[in-house]
């Protein structure tokens, strides 16, 4: 039986999850001792002293049917070298291979465990994304260039800015809809805290007009949760449950709702590594599980195109470099290979790279109400973790 994370109950600390771009929640520990590696010593000849030998044998388990890096052509020594590396990361909770469909390693860290459901923060955005591919499939939507504004008739009448009634659900997906970066200033941040969206949908100016440029705003996703909710007329955790996370064999854990009771679509939904990796995968075989069609194969396709390229620019010192975007998915490079990232804060990553058919999941500490240095500092760990293991990798 699974076991939940701790997440905090008082109304403060729901709010503040929201900008899930850099706020995570503190996870109590559950199962100390499955943290625990055999370590071992490994013989090197001519080696003064001897490493440790990393521990990343898959636990037994119906939900994944379970081989060796070596047998599905991955290097065991590059495998070795990432976990050992990963026992040096403070706040790392897990780190899992998914080679050819099949999981090749897996181990958890820092008192995690295999069956504990984890809040996957901005994660939850590309999941949002695979949900409005289902909507329009179940005719919930009729097109994804629907205007925002016609499922918010509470505030369609005060808009003042006539650019807010062009705004489509395509432009959201893409992060292209106008709205600004809360980050960017402390009123955005005021407001998000306060968890009262729908009037905002007035009160946020933009800052380019709808389908112009690319920022980083939470509140756009949060308002799609919201649409895919009232155009299907249901529970969105219930249609995720049925169309998305039931079908993959998976569980929906805690999905934290906003002050007016709406679920959070920027970030919150909670699922267990293995689960997370189950999403990867399913965007790797082109939308299908065991057989099954879960998603289009044309939604997947759209959803991992580049819409703004160089969405987001860190510098050279940043693991993996210049970020592009699609929907609710990041497109990086590093050395030879081009791939695609699911990414929340503190370190949440599922990777997706085609030309290995591997994913590569992480889960991590996600600093719930915290962003500052310290935070970004871990979360920049697992990122160079991550980025030097597909950096080592061979071109196929």
């Amino acid at each position: 039986m699974r076991t939940q994370s701790t997440t905090q109950n008082r109304l403060h600390s729901i709010i503040l999850f929201v900008v899930s771009w850099f706020i995570p929640l503190g996870l109590t520990a559950c199962d100390p001792s499955s943290s625990e590696g055999d370590h071992r010593s490994v013989d090197v000849e001519g080696a003064e002293e001897s490493l440790p030998e990393a521990d990343y044998v898959p636990l037994a388990g119906e939900d994944w049917e379970i081989s060796t890096p070596e047998e599905q052509g991955l290097d065991p020594d590059l495998v070795e070298d990432l976990y050992r590396d990963a026992e040096d990361l403070e706040t790392l909770y897990s780190v899992l291979l998914v080679k050819n469909g099949v999981l090749v390693a897996e181990k958890y860290f820092n008192g995690a465990s295999r069956d504990e459901s984890r809040l996957l923060q901005s994660v939850s955005k590309s999941m949002v994304s695979a949900l409005a591919g289902i909507a329009l499939q179940e005719g919930c939507l009729s097109n994804i260039d629907q205007k925002m504004i016609e499922f918010f008739p509470e505030v369609a009448d005060q808009v003042t800015d006539p650019r807010k009634r062009e705004i489509t659900l395509r432009q959201m997906l893409q992060m292209r809809s106008g709205y600004p970066d809360e980050e960017t200033d402390p009123a955005f941040l005021e407001a998000l805290y306060q968890g009262v969206y729908t009037p905002l949908v007035e009160g946020f100016p933009l800052v380019s007009p709808p389908g112009t440029s690319f920022y980083y705003s939470n509140l756009t996703y949060s308002w799609l949760a919201v649409i895919l909710q009232r155009a299907c007329g249901t529970d969105l955790r219930d249609f995720s449950q049925e169309h998305l996370f039931g079908p993959l064999d998976a569980e929906v854990g805690d999905w934290l709702k906003d002050a007016e009771g709406n679920y959070v679509g920027s970030g919150g939904i909670h699922l267990t590594p293995r689960e997370a990796a189950k999403f990867g995968q399913l965007f790797l075989d082109g939308g299908k599980y065991q057989d099954q069609q879960i998603l289009p194969a044309a939604w997947v396709d759209d959803s991992l195109k580049i819409y703004s390229p160089g969405a987001k620019d860190y510098g050279w010192g940043f693991p993996f470099g210049k970020l592009d975007y699609g929907y609710g998915w990041w497109h990086a490079s590093v050395r030879k290979h081009d791939f695609w990232f699911a990414w929340g804060h503190g370190g949440q990553f599922i990777v997706l790279l085609d030309d290995l058919d591997l994913v590569i999941v992480t889960t991590a500490d996600p600093f719930f109400g915290q962003h500052d240095g310290n935070s970004w500092k871990h979360e920049k760990e697992v990122f160079g973790l991550v980025g030097d293991f597909i950096s080592s990798l061979p071109a196929e």
